[in-house]
């Protein structure tokens, strides 16, 4: 019975961004956040539910890319699909991008391909979770950037234009040419050969994850001060920390 316990786990995650799913399609982005959230916390539980029941598995395997493709891929994708058409028509539904015009020409289709942009993420993020089956080298650290921290990313922007309320913010996150550049980037972060450390702790010694707990002590104190901006900090300072630690060692 126990072996069923990681998978019943992970399968939570599935469950978690379905519903996410629903609501990033809705334009409740903030909903979708907060089951995002659950499904990353579902994530990170089943492996060491894995580690703790000693029942890794090649299906637990499959199964955790599988919803991370759904959690941290789809719904990531849907929110910047949604983020860059509220750039385009300026109000909070993307729907407003497709359908019909009614004129004295008659009804003509309206159009906007920029917002089908955003599934370059979920595209990225299938990609990569394929690789990281298939490659043996990410168990201590990650090559290019983890779906679940990119999905917090994504995720933190509506959260921003929702709760920080301020406008200079507002201003650059509904800006297309930022969402644009934020797409490309998180594309490319995804599948970089950039070694980043994994807050995996094989014993609680500071010794062996000083790096571990020192980011972990900033990310709390950026998210108490900075409340949701804190995230897209956090993620830029996991990246830099990890390159400058790699080039420290080389």
């Amino acid at each position: 019975m126990k072996r069923h316990i990681p998978n019943l786990i992970t399968l939570l995650n599935v469950f978690c961004g379905c519903i996410a799913t629903v609501f990033a399609v809705l334009n409740r982005l903030e909903l979708a956040a907060i089951f995002v959230f659950l499904g990353i916390f579902f994530d990170f539980f089943d492996g060491l539910a894995a580690r703790a029941l000693n029942v890794k598995s090649e299906l637990g395997l499959q199964l955790d890319s599988l919803a991370d493709v759904i959690t941290s891929g789809l719904v990531p994708g849907i929110v910047m699909f949604q983020l860059l058409g509220m750039s385009l028509t300026g109000g909070w539904n993307a729907g407003d991008m497709f359908g019909y015009h009614s004129s004295e020409y008659g009804l003509s289709m309206i159009f906007h391909p920029l917002p089908l942009l955003g599934f370059l993420i979920t595209l990225a993020s299938a990609y990569r979770l394929a690789k990281f089956n298939i490659d043996e080298n990410q168990t201590a650290s990650f090559i290019g950037l983890p779906t679940p921290a990119n999905a917090l990313l994504i995720l933190s922007l509506p959260l921003i234009l929702l709760y920080q309320k301020n406008d200079v913010l507002n201003g650059i996150i509904l800006n297309q040419w930022f969402l644009i550049g934020l797409t490309l980037l998180s594309t490319y972060l995804l599948n970089a050969k950039i070694e980043l450390f994994a807050l995996k702790f094989k014993n609680w010694g500071f010794k062996d994850n000083a790096m571990r707990y020192i980011f972990i002590i900033i990310s709390l104190v950026l998210l108490v001060t900075l409340q949701f901006l804190a995230v897209p900090i956090i993620i830029v300072f996991y990246v830099l920390s990890s390159v400058l630690a790699n080039f420290g060692d080389s």
